[in-house]
């Protein structure tokens, strides 16, 4: 039986050239995304591939996503929690409340509600056991300007992998965290176009291949559950992170 890994927000970016990866690799993998065409357009040509369409904000689809693809995999080694969003950029004080709770939704009560139906899965599984991956970020360190919303819950997540990972000790439940920047994706290719019309002068920011970013995910993955990255750092080598500020 091959393994299989769940990959949330697989549509695009960096949930797409993993879950590509994966597949590649003989994985079964399960891709969950709101949108089900671009799902159906990575799972063309992969019979191990399962299309399961799933806003990760509602509790119950998710669930029943999970549920689905136990049944068809017979049961679950890792999720790549990675659904998650940027959000409205500015300074605090032109952030609506609204637009906070938008962003706290998916990439923390999101995250939280798929890690906990790994988790179930995980325990209840016979071997019992698994690992899940949890996508933070470079600003789960060090923010961008202008990054409330997505800042703040990134910073969330490593509070929410550091206790799964200490409450998963007992069913052989591994949890870690890949903290990646400046991946090229249409997200990060965003906010380049964003910074760029701000201040055309401005040199462009260093950036690597989204598929290294997924070569460390499956790097993580293909741990025993003895052994466990907590916290991993990938990110374009001339990137403004260590000195920044």
């Amino acid at each position: 039986m091959s393994k299989s890994i769940i990959v949330t927000g697989a549509s695009s970016g960096i949930g797409a050239a993993t879950a590509r990866l994966f597949l590649d690799a003989g994985w079964t993998v399960g891709l969950i995304a709101r949108r089900k065409d671009p799902l159906n357009a990575i799972a063309e040509g992969y019979p191990r591939a399962v299309v399961l369409p799933a806003d990760v904000t509602d509790e119950a689809a998710v669930d029943a996503a999970f549920q689905m693809f136990a049944a068809r995999a017979g049961r679950l080694d890792v999720l790549f929690n990675n659904a998650g969003m940027f959000g409205p950029a500015g300074t605090i004080d032109t952030i609506s409340v609204d637009d906070f709770r938008r962003v706290v939704d998916v990439n923390l009560t999101g995250m939280f509600i798929a890690a906990r139906a790994a988790f179930r899965a995980m325990r209840t599984q016979s071997p019992q056991g698994g690992r899940i991956i949890n996508n933070g970020s470079i600003s789960a360190h060090t923010p961008r300007e202008g990054s409330v919303c997505y800042t703040a819950t990134k910073h969330a997540v490593t509070g929410l992998t550091k206790t799964i990972a200490l409450d998963g000790r007992p069913f052989d439940i591994a949890c870690g965290q890949i903290d990646i920047g400046n991946a090229r994706t249409d997200l990060l290719d965003g906010l380049i176009t964003r910074a760029m019309a701000e201040n055309p002068g401005a040199p462009l920011p260093d950036t690597m291949d989204v598929s290294q970013a997924a070569e460390a995910v499956l790097h993580m993955a293909n741990l025993p559950l003895g052994t466990n990255i907590l916290n991993m750092t990938i990110m374009a080598t001339k990137m403004p992170f260590v000195g920044r500020g």
